[in-house]
């Protein structure tokens, strides 16, 4: 005589939407703390002597040591040469601001620049030179 298993019988299981709805949100609910769980463990216990170096280098850019302060020595008074060079830099400078400030394209259509540059050509002083420069770019 052949084996037949028993037909199938139905299974009177009834669940509402609500407890089918809580039941999910609860596995999903304890899954995540399983899995946050396993990863403080890890951190803490696995992963705590491979940070060490990276843990010592964030403490240390948060407390930076104070900068030391270095002593310079006492200027010894300016010699006629020196200020002569000197003066001799803020002249050239503002002689190349000068010239660049006459050739530049910008400038050629800026009427109270031309107007300077014109007077600073035919006249030149302190106020013309500033007001060239004040009014060309």
């Amino acid at each position: 005589m052949p084996y037949r298993p028993n037909p199938r019988r139905p299974l009177p299981v009834q669940l509402s939407a609500l407890h089918l709805t809580g039941s999910i949100a609860l596995g999903i609910w304890l899954g995540f703390l399983a899995i946050a769980l396993t990863c403080w463990l890890l951190s803490r216990f696995v992963f705590t002597e491979q940070w060490a170096p990276v843990a010592q280098a964030v403490q240390q850019l948060a407390n930076p040591p104070a900068p030391q302060v270095q002593v310079q020595p006492e200027i010894p008074p300016q010699s006629p040469l020196f200020d002569q060079y000197e003066e001799n830099l803020r002249r050239n400078e503002q002689q190349q601001r000068m010239d660049q400030a006459r050739s530049s394209i910008r400038n050629q259509s800026n009427p109270k620049c031309q107007f300077w540059l014109q007077q600073d050509q035919n006249a030149p002083s302190e106020k013309s030179r500033a007001n060239v420069l004040q009014f060309c770019d």
